[in-house]
């Protein structure tokens, strides 16, 4: 496994790896947790897009973080950094098992990704594509400070998908840190 390793209060920042797999596979395949993420994912897919993302660690050096629960050790979702070919721009998103919900998990885990993304990246600005139903992920947005930017588009196979941009410029998000 070859990346950063980012700790938090309470979670560890990695990228993906083989021993994250069964605990991804139960997430992905969970209805409510992607009811905005394209719908429940079938074993066979879901360990075809943990591959892309592991793929995307050594090709890109960077990709969606496996979150770990520093307590209990466990896999508990993935975010991160995230720019297919064709996204609208540099994306940190997020995924957390149903489980972990309102313990402000995606929050911790997506502002430590975004200070990695912002400084080991270079990213000038950053994006989260929302669909405009998911208030949960609307209000992580807002806690990170990211502003409503307007509707979306994204490419095949999600180009059905309604989804409204929100973001920030690095220095937005340095000014909030300070």
């Amino acid at each position: 496994m070859h990346g950063p390793r980012i700790e938090t209060d309470r979670l560890i920042l990695r990228p993906t790896a083989a021993e994250d797999f069964e605990a991804w596979a139960a997430c992905m395949g969970d209805p409510e947790v992607n009811r905005f993420l394209g719908g429940p994912q079938p074993r066979a897919v879901a360990w075809r897009n943990f591959m892309t993302m592991a793929g995307c660690w050594s090709i890109n050096g960077f990709g969606m973080f496996s979150v770990i629960e520093r307590a209990s050790g466990r896999w508990i979702g993935r975010l991160g950094p995230w720019q297919p070919d064709g996204w609208p721009g540099h994306e940190i998103g997020w995924g957390m098992a149903r489980d972990t919900w309102g313990k402000g998990y995606a929050t911790e885990g997506a502002a430590a990704s975004m200070d990695w993304a912002f400084d080991h990246l270079g990213w000038s600005q950053v994006i989260h594509s929302i669909a405009p139903t998911n208030i949960a992920s609307i209000a992580v947005a807002k806690k990170l400070g990211s502003r409503w930017q307007g509707p979306g588009a994204l490419p095949a196979p999600s180009k059905d998908a309604v989804v409204d941009l929100w973001g920030q410029t690095r220095e937005q998000w340095l000014a909030r840190r300070r």
